[in-house]
């Protein structure tokens, strides 16, 4: 290894270094950024409403009203 002209480390280990940078501040961009949050948390919102709407429906309802009713009045 030969060393850069003025400073104390070697060209190879300064190279080394840079190409490594290079990897991690591309491997660092894998999250989202503000559109996509606001995208996911539009999609999260009407999924959100979609179950609600369900839940809340008639059938689902008295399902679950009578499953609870039910499980109150088990005997053991």
């Amino acid at each position: 290894m030969r060393e850069a002209e003025g400073q104390g480390e070697p060209v190879m280990v300064v190279q080394w270094w840079s190409r490594r940078w290079a990897r991690l501040r591309v491997a660092g961009e894998d999250g989202m950024t503000t559109a996509e949050y606001a995208v996911g948390t539009l999609a999260a919102c009407a999924l959100a409403a979609v179950l609600y709407k369900v839940v809340t429906g008639g059938a689902v309802g008295s399902a679950l009203q009578s499953l609870i009713v039910k499980a109150l009045h088990a005997s053991f």
